[in-house]
């Protein structure tokens, strides 16, 4: 029996052009495959570059060209998040560490541009953290948790929609840096005479107002539609499809779809009302700046679910009444109006789950500050 690898050594040239048309028609059937395959053939290639250059520089011998070389590559790599290239700089050259940009240590320029990437690299793989944050900058104004403090750059605000996500992320950043600082500097003045938290809240007026904003335009304008649900839900509940006999009893009453239909309509009712509360709780919060870590979101969370739970209940009942009411007369018409019920339902979840998704990764997912695969330094 001839096996795979002895065929391609029998036929070379008709595997190759085989393969090489295989991979032509999966890119053009399927693009999102071919940008996968070349973004990892980019960073293959852009690896195997960046180790050459190291073992070309640490094969001088010259701490000179090595600190300039490494560590302007490094500082560019810190400006735009490339963690691959800072961990193979370190690898090479572990001294490379404590390499000053713009005045400051590899993983304080990491949190003053917001770069998680970087700063995880660096927290990972080395010990020198704690002592760092420790220390004060820019003669002794300054220490780490004033940094974080700082408002982050605009296009690292923009990673996330919105302004309350936008304030969320920068208390993450605040609240992570804030567990390695000494407890005194928590307090500590700066040559401005600010606390770290006096200097988060200067810095970040504008955007807790924005925050604010967004978060009562979106409670307010979501607030309208769970209650139109509620009254269309409470409504119906009264009105049943049918009408009633003399006895007050629905007159489907026996029907399975009826059930559907109340089960469905009691659905819409409760989830209305619970999505509601939530938009209301939001709207008479007080929107301090710590409620953007986890209070505000929860609710906006809660509450978006819970009207996805609403729209799509109602359109349920709406559904089970057109067959109890169409099956008997008008059948043909009931299948297409049950299908053009998922539209607003359809909508709905192209439009707002994007925003839930972003919701509930920010505040449940896992956390910006993980473990990456990285090396450890000794």
């Amino acid at each position: 029996m001839i096996k795979g690898a002895t065929l391609v050594k029998i036929f070379p040239k008709s595997f190759n052009k085989f393969t090489s048309g295989f991979w032509r028609a999966l890119h053009y059937m399927a693009p999102t495959i071919k940008d996968i395959h070349d973004t990892k053939v980019n960073n293959k290639l852009s690896n195997l570059l960046v180790n050459r250059i190291n073992k070309i520089v640490m094969e001088t011998y010259d701490h000179g060209i090595v600190w300039k070389i490494l560590g302007s590559a490094v500082a560019t790599a810190v400006k735009y998040g490339t963690r691959e290239l800072i961990e193979e700089c370190i690898i090479a050259y572990p001294a490379i560490i404590w390499y000053n940009v713009d005045g400051y240590y590899l993983i304080l320029e990491a949190i003053i541009k917001r770069q998680e990437r970087v700063y995880n690299l660096v927290h990972q793989m080395s010990f020198h953290k704690v002592f760092v944050a420790t220390q004060l900058y820019k003669n002794g104004n300054d220490n780490a948790l004033h940094l974080a403090a700082k408002l982050a750059p605009p296009h690292r605000l923009t990673v996330v929609t919105g302004a309350a996500l936008q304030m969320q992320r920068e208390l993450q950043w605040f609240e992570e840096i804030n567990k390695f600082v000494k407890p005194s500097y928590r307090e500590a003045l700066n040559g401005m005479e600010k606390t770290p938290r006096m200097v988060f809240i200067d810095e970040h007026t504008e955007l807790l107002k924005d925050g604010q904003q967004w978060m009562k335009d979106t409670a307010s304008s979501c607030t309208v539609v769970s209650a139109l649900t509620i009254t269309m839900a409470f409504a119906a509940m009264f009105t049943v499809p049918g009408g009633t006999q003399v006895d007050g009893k629905p007159l489907f009453l026996n029907y399975n779809t009826f059930m559907l239909f109340i089960i469905s309509d009691a659905v819409a009712l409760f989830s209305s009302s619970t999505s509601t509360l939530m938009f209301l709780g939001i709207l008479t919060s007080r929107f301090a700046v710590d409620d953007f870590l986890y209070y505000l979101p929860k609710r906006l969370t809660i509450g978006l679910i819970s009207l996805f739970m609403s729209i799509a209940a109602t359109m349920i009942a709406f559904s089970a009444t057109l067959v109890l009411v169409l099956s008997d007369k008008v059948t043909w018409i009931a299948a297409p109006l049950v299908i053009a019920t998922g539209i607003p339902v359809y909508l709905f979840a192209l439009l707002q789950f994007p925003l839930l998704v972003e919701l509930v990764h920010s505040t449940y997912g896992r956390s910006i500050f993980y473990q990456q695969n990285a090396r450890r330094l000794n």
